[in-house]
């Protein structure tokens, strides 16, 4: 048979799953109801945040992805097989790989469509921002859907009819869902669910998915979790072809199970990979973070040795008359105002991203940065109260390497690529000049 008349033979068999997907009742439940259920769930629980569901679109990613993946790919693969219809795929001119790929393909479109449907709900009802980064929101949802459908071929394998399908998925969906950092955020889950949920995907996907919505870098840094979910993925997807079966004639043999040992050690060694590394650490809320810091902490800060407002490390103007700032840098603070970087409900990573402009300003040596580091002063103030950003300040001055910051501002015309080292350094700087001035301890 000739290449192009192969071609259009997978195209075909591409459509045609399209199509069948599109009128199985089952398929279109895990596809977009289970989606728009879990949407309306976690509205119902997030929504008094602000945004509404923006700190949790990762989760809700997820969630559509993995019941797309591990509950509507295999369901369908087990009842075409219980139909007879992969027993007659296998009299087809076209390798096997070919015709599993159509379909895994096909799924993905469908499970992308959810996807999109779930941001655009997000939008009109709840009205969530839209990704920050929507390029690297595909990027992570290739990954993703690449982890989960590699899983959803195994249980297709593995399952001996759509009973099974269903057993073997929620094996997969409620650990995820419950305690694997999924249904329930990270930072909500004791210490010992959060090391367990380090061993499963679902943590790694609402990683690199969230970064997307909420991380000022986007996806940068998230190289662990990629190549988790790589790792993840290709195990399970070589173990599934491994025991593919064209009909239920077939039984799976003890010495064909090998393939499931791959997977688990891929979950088991990526584990491992994130424990030696220091990522399985419990995560805590910032809200906690910062809350924790005591009184007693917050007196022990010194300033010796602190560059003066009117040196060339940490420039701060004097407070602006009659609270107007100079006509330089009027543009630049209504721009402030309205940057969606810091419209959040987080506080934590609020001061974190505004000292970050300050430090981004003075390492820049931006003309306005004395100006600058005053506004953003005014601005911390604006938000919090007294004792609060206190907390905050100190919890920045006491745990520099907490938090993300931010190393290029281009929204503000600070577009110089800066070392995140190098900004957290004069953040910390920022954070003890204004810290005193609000404890009277550096006159103002």
């Amino acid at each position: 048979m000739r290449t192009g008349t192969r071609f259009t033979g997978t195209l075909q068999h591409f459509l045609l799953t399209l199509k069948l997907n599109f009128r199985s009742v089952q398929a279109l439940v895990y596809g977009y109801l289970v989606p728009v259920f879990f949407l309306l769930a976690f509205g119902g629980v997030f929504r008094s945040e602000i945004p509404p569901l923006l700190f949790h679109m990762g989760q809700l990613l997820t969630i559509s992805i993995l019941g797309g993946a591990c509950f509507g790919l295999p369901t369908a693969l087990v009842a075409e097989r219980e139909q007879g219809v992969w027993r007659r795929h296998r009299l087809l001119p076209v390798r096997t790989w070919k015709l599993v790929a159509g379909t895994l393909l096909a799924r993905l479109v469908i499970v992308g469509s959810a996807v999109v449907m779930q941001l655009l709900l997000a939008r009109l009802v709840y009205h969530t921002p839209l990704p920050q980064f929507p390029g690297e929101v595909l990027l992570a949802f290739l990954a993703v859907g690449y982890s989960f459908l590699g899983l959803g071929l195994l249980i297709a394998a593995l399952a001996n009819d759509v009973p099974a399908v269903q057993a073997l998925g929620q094996c997969l969906f409620l650990p995820m869902i419950m305690i694997g950092g999924v249904g329930v955020p990270l930072a909500a889950l004791p210490g010992w669910a959060q090391r367990i949920a380090g061993y499963m995907p679902g943590r790694y996907a609402v990683d690199v998915l969230q970064r997307c919505f909420t991380d000022p870098q986007g996806l940068w840094g998230a190289g662990f979790s990629f190549a988790a979910l790589a790792v993840i993925g290709s195990a399970a997807g070589f173990a599934g072809l491994k025991l593919f079966r064209w009909d239920t004639g077939r039984r799976l043999s003890r010495s064909s199970l090998s393939g499931v040992a791959i997977a688990l050690l891929a979950w088991i060694a990526v584990g491992a990979a994130a424990e030696a590394t220091g990522r399985l650490d419990p995560v805590r809320p910032e809200a906690v973070e910062y809350e924790s810091i005591s009184t007693q902490q917050i007196d022990q800060i010194t300033y010796d040795g602190l560059p003066g407002d009117n040196e060339l490390v940490s420039r701060l103007a004097p407070p602006f008359k009659y609270n107007d700032p100079p006509e330089s840098v009027r543009d630049f603070a209504r721009k402030l105002k309205t940057w969606p970087k810091i419209q959040t409900a987080e506080p934590g990573q609020v001061v974190r991203v505004l000292l970050s402009v300050a430090a981004v300003a003075d390492i820049g040596a931006d003309l306005r940065e004395a100006e600058i580091g005053r506004l953003i002063f005014d601005e911390l103030q604006s938000r919090y109260g007294r004792d609060e950003l206190s907390h905050l300040l100190a919890w920045v001055i006491l745990r520099p390497n907490d938090g993300t910051v931010i190393t290029r501002v281009p929204e503000l015309r600070l577009r110089r690529e800066l070392a995140e080292p190098v900004v957290r350094e004069r953040s910390v700087f920022y954070a003890k000049k204004y810290l005193g001035r609000l404890l009277g301890k550096i006159p103002d």
